[in-house]
């Protein structure tokens, strides 16, 4: 049965002064992407700019791609040609689409479907004709998907804030949260005075707060333990520290928002929270380099292009960055023997890009990262599970 046709809708979101509008692929859906397998498979990655009204340059460019396809193309079956150039032909032609863009626009067409991402990673200009998609342009993007929640708390309110690319920051209703610290602890207030108008004491006080900090733990312990979204917390002071120490969230970043979050807008939060999430990506990549140098004496870790094929293709790979600005066009075989291709054309894919799908396919962890995250000037780096 033939797949049916897929373009996926975008959301835009802001990111400073730029709204972009994005399309974040899922796991499964980038492991559907993965497995087509046609005669005609074309992928097409143009530049473009999230300013509207500015795409000129870009359609450009991508109705250039198209007439390189054509020639690409020459010879094949002429019905089949025709079926894909008509999906190009009707992105090009969609005045709505292109003004709504972000950074990068990766189509991939076949004869019988059609899929299209906006990406908010900027991606050089590529064309690939082959039996596969190109999908190395997706890799940063689900490795680093900009998904988190925002914990906003301080005495006066409490609120789980959802932040994802291509939605709008949204508030969470969770249950048994409390709306605040005085209704967590049964009072009016945290800081009741006594009879005599004495305050209760900074003792009280952080009484109160901690009873509070727990009840807020309780309650986020369902939706938060055991997710791999990462926890943000929004917060100040006494109320910060009590909760890095009550909880046990390993999701829980160690970066906070410092600043009080109560007149935050969902928004904001997120857009707060984005720098925080760099930082953690930027953990993740610095954390592979160390175990990379430290692996690589036993022989646990290559940079070699060859090597790291032949260890995708056995299921060895367990972590792997690759070089998302470079099309390194050839063929892998069965066995993950690379041949390397002097031109690009239609009968040849992207060797890095078919290495890292084979890596993904047995479970590893594949970051798409640029060029300087890389040792050595390579086009990959690879941890193994065992030599090879």
């Amino acid at each position: 049965m033939k797949p049916a046709l897929l373009v996926v809708p975008g959301q835009p979101i802001r990111k400073g002064a730029e709204m972009l509008y994005v399309d974040i692929p899922t796991k499964s859906e980038f492991a559907a992407l993965r497995a087509v397998r046609a005669d005609i498979c074309v992928s097409i990655v143009t530049p473009t700019t999230p300013v509207t009204g500015a795409t000129g340059a870009s359609r450009i460019a991508f109705r250039n791609a198209i007439a390189q396809v054509w020639r690409q193309l020459e010879g094949r079956d002429k019905r089949r040609v025709e079926a894909v150039m008509s999906r190009l032909e009707d992105v090009a032609g969609d005045d709505d689409f292109w003004a709504h863009q972000a950074h990068t626009l990766l189509v991939l067409a076949a004869p019988d479907q059609l899929h299209s991402f906006r990406l908010a990673t900027s991606v050089p200009e590529t064309l690939d004709v082959a039996d596969r998609f190109y999908l190395k342009p997706l890799l940063r993007a689900l490795a680093f998907p900009q998904v988190a929640r925002v914990l906003a708390l301080s005495e006066g309110a409490v609120r789980l804030i959802d932040v994802e690319p291509d939605q709008p920051a949204r508030e969470v209703s969770v249950d048994a949260l409390p709306r605040d610290g005085a209704s967590a602890v049964g009072k009016s207030t945290l800081n009741d005075r006594t009879s005599d108008g004495r305050g209760g004491g900074l003792e009280e006080q952080n009484v109160q707060l901690g009873k509070y900090v727990r009840a807020v733990v309780r309650a986020l312990r369902p939706v938060v333990a055991g997710s791999d979204v990462p926890l943000i917390l929004a917060s100040t002071g006494r109320l910060e520290s009590m909760f890095r120490e009550m909880s046990s969230f390993g999701e829980l970043l160690p970066e906070t928002i410092k600043t009080s979050p109560d007149r935050l807008t969902p928004g904001q939060l997120a857009e707060a929270a984005r720098p925080v999430l760099d930082a953690a990506y930027r953990r993740q990549i610095d954390d592979f380099a160390t175990l990379f140098h430290e692996r690589r004496s036993s022989g646990r870790a290559t940079s070699d292009v060859s090597d790291a094929a032949r260890a995708a293709t056995r299921g060895a790979v367990a972590a792997m960055l690759v070089n998302i600005d470079d099309h390194i066009p050839g063929l892998v075989d069965d066995d993950g023997g690379v041949t390397f291709a002097k031109t690009d054309d239609a009968t040849t894919y992207g060797v890095i890009d078919e290495i890292a799908g084979r890596a993904l396919d047995s479970g590893a962890r594949v970051l798409g990262v640029r060029a300087a995250d890389l040792p050595e000037g390579a086009e990959l780096a690879a941890v193994l599970r065992y030599p090879v």
